[in-house]
C-alpha cells in the first residue's frame, strides 16, 4: 500500500527539491540526470503500485470523521494512471532538448515532476474530497508551466486558464456538498453511491413511473431530494468539465496551449485535460450511478453540451492558422467526443469514450510533439509557413500525418476504433432521454461526429499535403533535411506507434474495458 503513496509523493518532492535548489549551483548535465532518475523511479513505483496494490486502499489521514484522505487503485485509475505515465516519460524526455534553449529550465521541470505527482493521486483518489483536493493542487501547480516565458500573453492566459478553473472548482464543490449530505458516503463505488443506497433500502429495483425523471425509486436514495441531487449533479459536471474544456466554460484551453512549452502543452492536453474526464467518470459511475441521471434533464442537457462542443471546436480549429493553437481547439473538440460517450451511458458508448481517453493522449501529444520540433527547428509557428516542411523533416511529418489520420478515424488507428464505438454506441441507445426527443440524439451523435471528422480532415490535413507536396514553386535548390535530435524524435515515434498498436490490436483493450464499464451500469 505504500507503493501508492510513494508514487504520489516521491515526484511531488523531487520537483519541490528542485524549486528550492539555488539557480546558481545548478549545473545543466547534473540537473537532467537528477530529472531523469526521478522520472524513471516514478515510473518503476507507478508500475509496482498497479501491479502489486490494484484493490488496495489506504487512508492517509481524516478531515473530519467521515471525511477520510484515502487511495485506491481500480480499473479506471489504472487507466488514466498509465496514460499519465507514458505521456509525461515522452513529453518529459522530450523537454530536454526542448527546453536547451529556454530560460527557468530548473522552474519548468520542477513543477513538471510536482504535476506528474498530483496527476498520480488523481488516479488513485479513492473519494472524491480527496479527488477535488488534489483536482484544486493541480490547477495551482499546472499554472506556471503555462506562465513559464513570462511574457505578457503567458500571464494573460495563465490567469485565464486561473479564473475559469477556480470557477469550475468552486460549481464543483458545491454540487460535492449537496451529495455529501445526501447520501452516507462519498467513496467511489461501482454503479454509484446513490444507486447502491437505493438497492439497499428496498432490495429490489422497480422501473420508473409514468412521468418520472428516469432513475429507480426517485428520491429513495435521495432521502426525497432528487431535485436538488440533479442540480447538483448539473453543476459538478459543469464545474469538472471546466478542466475538460466543455463549452461554455473552454476560453482558456486555446489561449494557454498557444503561450507554454510545446513538451507542456503536449502534457496539459493529452493528460492534464484529462483530469476533468475522470472527475466526470467518477462523478457520475462512481457516485450517483447512471440509473440515477439516465433520462434525466441532466442527461438532455449534458449531451446537447457535448455535441455543440464537438461542432464548435472543430469549427474553430479550421479557422485558426497558428499551429498550436488551432490543436488545442481541437483538444476542445476532441475532448467532447469522450463527454459525449460517458453521456450516451450504455456499454459501448462509454467503451468508446474511454478508448478514446487514450486514442486522443497518444495522438495529441504526438501532434503537440511535432509542432515542438518544428518550433525548436525552424522557429515557424504559422501553417501558411511551412509548405514543403515534409521534405525537411520527413520523419516527423509522418508521424504527424499518421497522427492525423487517427484523430479524424481512419483504421487502423485507434482514433477509427474509439470513434465507431461512439457512434454504434450512440445508435443502439434507448435510453428515456434517447426516447423521449425521437430519433434526434440517436442519430444526431453520429452525424456531428461525421462532420467534425471531416471538419479535422481540413484543418489537419493541408499541413501533410503542402509539407510532401510543396508544388512546382518550391525551391529545391535551398533544400536543407534538418530532423530534429533524437531527444524529440524517439518520444514522437513512440507515441505514433502505440497509436497505430491501439488500432491494430484493438481486442487488447476492449475486452477489459468493456468488462469493468459494464460493472458500472
Amino acid at each position: 500500500m505504500y507503493l501508492i503513496l510513494l508514487s504520489i509523493f516521491v515526484p511531488m518532492a523531487a520537483g519541490l527539491c528542485l524549486l528550492i535548489l539555488p539557480e546558481k549551483n545548478i549545473v545543466r548535465a547534473r540537473l537532467l540526470s537528477a530529472v531523469s532518475m526521478a522520472y524513471l523511479l516514478t515510473a518503476v513505483l507507478v508500475t509496482a503500485a498497479l501491479t502489486r496494490c490494484y484493490d488496495v486502499s489506504y487512508t492517509l489521514f481524516h478531515l473530519t470523521a467521515s471525511l477520510p484522505v484515502c487511495f485506491h487503485i481500480d480499473e479506471t485509475g489504472v487507466l488514466f494512471a498509465v496514460l499519465t505515465l507514458i505521456v509525461f516519460l515522452c513529453a518529459g524526455f522530450f523537454s530536454f532538448a526542448y527546453m536547451k534553449h529556454e530560460k527557468k529550465e530548473k522552474r519548468y521541470y520542477g513543477f513538471y515532476l510536482i504535476v506528474f505527482g498530483v496527476l498520480n493521486a488523481l488516479c488513485f483518489a479513492g473519494n472524491l474530497i480527496t479527488f477535488y483536493l488534489f483536482f484544486e493542487m493541480l490547477t495551482l501547480t499546472s499554472m506556471p508551466l503555462v506562465l513559464h516565458n513570462g511574457s505578457r500573453e503567458a500571464i494573460m492566459a495563465g490567469l485565464k486558464y486561473l479564473f475559469y478553473s477556480l470557477c469550475g472548482a468552486y460549481m464543483a464543490l458545491f454540487g460535492i456538498y449537496f451529495i455529501w449530505k445526501n447520501s452516507s458516503t462519498l467513496a467511489f463505488t461501482a454503479g454509484g453511491v446513490l444507486q447502491m443506497a437505493t438497492v439497499g433500502s428496498t432490495g429490489n429495483s422497480l422501473p420508473a413511473a409514468a412521468g418520472s425523471i428516469g432513475n429507480t425509486l426517485p428520491g429513495a436514495a435521495a432521502g426525497g431530494n432528487t431535485g436538488i441531487l440533479l442540480v447538483a449533479a448539473c453543476v459538478c459536471l459543469l464545474g469538472f468539465g471546466v478542466k475538460a474544456g466543455m463549452f461554455p466554460m473552454h476560453a482558456w484551453l486555446p489561449a494557454a496551449h498557444p503561450v507554454a512549452p510545446a513538451p507542456a502543452s503536449a502534457a496539459l492536453s493529452a493528460v492534464i485535460v484529462k483530469a476533468g474526464v475522470l472527475a466526470v467518470v467518477r462523478v457520475v459511475y462512481y457516485i450517483f450511478g447512471p440509473d440515477f441521471l439516465r433520462g434525466s434533464w441532466v442527461q438532455t442537457a449534458w449531451l446537447t453540451l457535448t455535441l455543440l462542443t464537438v461542432f464548435m471546436g472543430s469549427m474553430l480549429a479550421y479557422r485558426e492558422p497558428v499551429l498550436k493553437k488551432r490543436l488545442a481547439y481541437s483538444t476542445v473538440s476532441q475532448l467532447s467526443y469522450i463527454l459525449f460517450g460517458l453521456a450516451v451511458m450504455n456499454v459501448t458508448a462509454v467503451t468508446g469514450g474511454l478508448l478514446h481517453v487514450l486514442a486522443h493522449g497518444f495522438i495529441k501529444a504526438v501532434l503537440f510533439l511535432v509542432a515542438g520540433a518544428i518550433i525548436c527547428t525552424t522557429g515557424r509557428t504559422r501553417v501558411e509557413e511551412l509548405r514543403g516542411i515534409g521534405k525537411e523533416m520527413p520523419l516527423t511529418m509522418w508521424c504527424y500525418t499518421i497522427a492525423s489520420l487517427g484523430l479524424i478515424g481512419i483504421p487502423p488507428t485507434g482514433g477509427f476504433i474509439s470513434k465507431w464505438y461512439l457512434a454504434i454506441g450512440s445508435l443502439q441507445s434507448n435510453t428515456p432521454a434517447f426516447a423521449g426527443a425521437g430519433p434526434v440524439f440517436r442519430w444526431l451523435g453520429p452525424v456531428v461526429l461525421l462532420v467534425s471528422a471531416l471538419l479535422t480532415a481540413g484543418y489537419l490535413l493541408p499541413l501533410t499535403i503542402h509539407g510532401f507536396l510543396p508544388g512546382a514553386d518550391y525551391d529545391y535548390a535551398h533544400l536543407q533535411k534538418r530532423e530534429p535530435s533524437p531527444w524529440m524524435t524517439v518520444p514522437i515515434v513512440i507515441l505514433t506507434a502505440l497509436s497505430v498498436l491501439l488500432g491494430l490490436f484493438p481486442n487488447l483493450l476492449t475486452d477489459r474495458i468493456m468488462g469493468f464499464v459494464s460493472t458500472l451500469m
